[in-house]
């Protein structure tokens, strides 16, 4: 095994552990019925976003990397696209995603009660709208990456 067959190696399980996991995030939480449940889906959802975090810095790495050692790689339009693609879905998160998020991350934290507050809801289906387009960015970089089309 070379040194790129290893970074691939990487890479591919970066994306299997990285990105997978980022794809339940939604549903966990709306299967809450509760505000316990709700936060506790929200612990479980934090715990997920880590091998998000991970997985997403070792891809990032790995594909610079493998681009460093075989520089035709950025003449390609297949590895430029989704670097590209990449890099704006990883700015979601503190551009889009943050700002949506720590409405709800109040919420959770001051509401008395077990019932879900419909203010919840306006604040989750925001946040929900641009993870689906996040998610939508990660499977065009997937098949991109996976069929390499141009």
């Amino acid at each position: 095994m070379t040194f790129y067959d290893l970074l691939v190696f990487i890479h591919v399980l970066s994306a299997i552990l990285g990105l997978g996991p980022g794809f339940v995030m939604i549903s966990i939480v709306t299967k809450a019925d509760t505000m316990t449940e709700l936060r506790h889906a929200y612990v479980i959802r934090k715990r997920i976003h880590i091998f998000v975090m991970v997985g997403g810095t070792l891809l990032l790495i790995t594909g610079l990397w493998m681009g460093m050692l075989n520089p035709y790689l950025f003449s390609q339009g297949w590895y430029v696209l989704s670097l590209a693609l990449f890099l704006i879905a990883l700015a979601f998160g503190p551009l889009i995603l943050s700002p949506r998020s720590k409405p709800i991350k109040a919420l959770l934290k001051e509401h008395k009660g077990d019932n879900i507050p419909e203010k919840y809801q306006t604040l989750a289906k925001k946040l929900f709208f641009y993870e689906r387009i996040e998610n939508i960015i990660f499977l065009i970089v997937i098949v991109l990456m996976v069929l390499k089309p141009f």
